[in-house]
């Protein structure tokens, strides 16, 4: 992508400017928004770019630099979980109120609230991210890795360090990972005191719904040996009662 990026640019030139500020230090300016485009011109042999220059403090650096890069494509969970906290620790840093009143919405907006709306998502949704960033990096890696969906990982980032150890123990012993359901027992346990070892095992090795074996056939394969009009039900039924009939002959069979 980076290169495809770079013949982009060096064909058409940078469209849109990166954003900068001056270093605190006053050497040089520091990227705000735009280091991949950076990047990829240095690919491209080109040495200079334009670019907006603002008079940004470190907590607005922040939020402008979270803002620009979360749209980018395939962001994973992880990078969007750390990218709200940064956003949202820096609003607070900065003074944001977080008893605004909307007037369209006439209710009052959390700082949570206005982040949310900055990216059209809703506040459970960041809330939920944010707390993938109390979760250890195993298992945070198994949500990147869309092992763990969003709902179950933030339940489990409530577990202590140590009981999401011994989840990742069992997990990995086991083969599998948690549904929601799961997830909110042992969070709920946890907060009890009464998540260990042993419970979280009982836990993960319960037989879960979609985990029971089915067996399955075309239905094209064996209607033609049916009446038209019978339904799956019934050909189930009459399949089940067939080879009962066979299992009790041949027991007869091996009794003789």
């Amino acid at each position: 992508m980076l290169i495809e990026l770079a013949e982009s640019i060096k064909e058409f030139g940078m469209v849109t400017p990166i954003i900068t500020r001056p270093k605190e230090d006053g050497n040089g300016y520091e990227v705000i928004a735009g280091q991949r485009r950076v990047r990829a011109s240095q690919l491209a042999g080109i040495d200079t770019v334009p670019a907006f220059v603002l008079p940004l403090d470190r907590d607005r650096a922040i939020i402008t630099l979270v803002d620009s890069n979360i749209q980018r494509e395939n962001v994973l969970p992880s990078e969007r979980a750390f990218a709200y906290k940064m956003k949202l620790e820096a609003m607070k840093r900065q003074g944001f109120r977080t008893d605004l009143t909307s007037s369209q919405l006439g209710t009052k907006l959390r700082t949570d609230d206005i982040v949310a709306q900055g990216f059209g998502v809703g506040k459970t949704t960041v809330q939920r991210f944010i707390r993938l960033t109390e979760l250890i990096t195993p298992i945070l890696q198994m949500v990147d890795e869309e092992k763990i969906a969003l709902t179950p990982a933030a339940e489990l980032s409530f577990l202590r360090k140590e009981e999401q150890k011994n989840l990742l123990v069992t997990m990995e012993s086991e083969e599998a990972t948690p549904s929601l359901s799961q997830a909110q027992r042992m969070k709920k346990l946890s907060q009890q005191g009464r998540l260990d070892m042993d419970t979280i095992f009982a836990i993960m090795t319960e037989e879960k719904g979609n985990q029971k074996e089915t067996l399955k056939f075309s239905a094209d394969r064996i209607k033609k040996y049916f009446p038209k009009n019978t339904t799956p039900k019934q050909m189930e039924d009459f399949i089940i009662k067939l080879l009962e009939r066979e299992l009790q002959r041949k027991r007869n069979r091996d009794s003789r």
